[in-house]
């Protein structure tokens, strides 16, 4: 990936993030919960993964 699609993956990550976070707050039932649990735990997980990657690249480079 190039440098601008993979902001725009991060970008979408964390809202996807956000969206889980408020269904994990706003949930009444448990299935709800676990779902935006889901939604957060991916979310963040794929931004720390981009990350990585980022910076793995940049050591193969020297």
């Amino acid at each position: 990936m190039d440098h601008v699609s993979e902001w725009v993956f991060a970008l979408l990550a964390a809202a996807l993030a956000l969206v889980g976070l408020i269904l994990w707050a706003r949930a009444h039932e448990f299935a709800m919960a676990w779902f935006g649990f889901g939604l957060t735990f991916f979310g963040v997980a794929f931004n720390f993964f981009l990350i990585k990657r980022h910076y793995d690249r940049l050591e193969a480079g020297r």
